[in-house]
């Protein structure tokens, strides 16, 4: 039947009518998650370190449950304690450190213990700032109170970004802290979890879905052992060389010989420094030493780095130092595990479209397209009389 109003019949009222539907439930579900995205985005930093926590530790986290009993729930306890501890000690003394150094400079200045030489007559005859640094320097070797109030001013926006830092360090503890509490639950509820994450690539890709789970968890294994293991290990060596060496701010160098290590500079800037200062200042005994030490800090990622990698992980070491660069450039410190992820994942994807299409070509090659039919030959003789 046709309406005469609309000149539709009854199958395209009940089409449009599914349509109007479908649009107003596709609406209502991006709506939803456009707002669940806004109101999970301030935390997604604590979430995605949770997650990578989880997985680089689930190897551990399974031997500890082990170990007492088949109790996941004990495990996760005390695996969570430990985190914890390790985190709350190390910070606790890096911060501990760089406070001392502070207040013994600046106790130095109240009491004058801090002395400054006074300047050579030739820095008279530097073009351009020989009479401004000459003064400058002539004034804080009398009086160096005075001096800092005079560069106070130009000292207030460094010592500003300086805040900064430290609200953003202090901030950036405090979410992993957070991130260590709620790893804890995902170890306790690890099997589920990853059967969950199965079951949805299943629905994303059939065929290759659960391989992509395991790709993920495996780059984010090598990434925490190749990157973050081997910078922690390079801090914790690197500061018990520079403590036991009685180095100036041994905690501020050790803190920075880890986030060079994490965003893949190297602690070369700290520890030519450190070096000179050894050689210049201790015996030759202690300071080769320290030199021994510190250069085994600079150089044990370029030893043992790419058998870390390679371990256990099929993605070429290349693209998971461009994803590792590329996702700490791109969001810093967070990105150190999604870049590697998802170039690994992009990476294996685009070998199986590659093969996917060699093998059809091999296919369609080796099958011909059309059959020729072909005579006889003729011999000579005929072939003179045909024509």
């Amino acid at each position: 039947m046709t309406d005469p109003t609309h000149g539709l019949n009854g199958s395209d009222r009940r089409f449009n009518t599914l349509v109007i539907e479908l649009a107003i439930r596709l609406f209502a579900i991006g709506a939803l998650i456009y707002w669940t995205f806004i109101i999970v985005l301030p935390f997604a930093a604590i979430i995605l370190w949770s997650v990578v926590l989880a997985v680089a530790l689930y190897p551990i986290f399974r031997i500890v449950a082990e170990i007492l009993g088949g109790r996941p729930i004990a495990a996760a306890i005390l695996m969570t304690i430990a985190g914890l501890v390790l985190i709350i000690g190390p910070v606790t003394w890096m911060a501990v450190g760089a406070i001392d150094p502070i207040k013994a400079v600046m106790a130095g200045i109240e009491t004058g213990d801090i002395a400054v030489p006074p300047p050579p007559p030739s820095i008279k005859d530097w073009p351009f700032v020989g009479e401004q640094l000459y003064s400058f320097w002539l004034l804080a070797s009398t009086n160096l109170r005075s001096a800092f109030t005079q560069v106070l001013p130009q000292l207030k926006p460094a010592g500003e970004f300086l805040l900064e830092m430290a609200k953003s360090a202090g901030a950036g503890t405090l979410k992993f802290l957070v991130s260590v509490l709620l790893m804890g639950f995902i170890l306790a509820a690890a099997p589920q979890m990853l059967a969950g994450a199965r079951a949805l690539s299943r629905r994303i890709d059939p065929s290759s879905g659960e391989k992509f789970v395991d790709l993920a968890g495996a780059t984010i294994n090598a990434v925490s052992r190749g990157v973050m293991g081997l910078s922690l290990l390079q801090a914790v060596v690197g500061g018990a060389g520079m403590y036991l060496a009685d180095v100036p701010g041994a905690s501020l160098l050790t803190l920075a010989i880890l986030v060079l290590g994490i965003i893949q500079i190297g602690p070369l800037l700290v520890v030519a420094p450190v070096i000179f200062w050894g050689w210049t200042t201790l015996a030759t005994g202690p300071a080769l030493a320290l030199t021994v030490c510190m250069l085994s800090v600079n150089y044990v990622d370029n030893v043992l780095k790419p058998f870390i990698f390679a371990h256990g992980l099929s993605t070429p070491i290349p693209v998971i130092f461009v994803g590792v660069i590329g996702g700490v450039l791109a969001h810093g410190i967070a990105g150190l595990f999604a870049g590697p992820v998802v170039l690994a994942v992009v990476w294996e994807l685009t070998k199986a479209w590659i093969a996917d299409d060699l093998k059809l070509v091999n296919e369609t090659a080796a099958e011909p397209d059309f059959n020729v039919e072909t005579s006889p030959a003729l011999s000579s003789a005929q072939g003179v009389k045909n024509l």
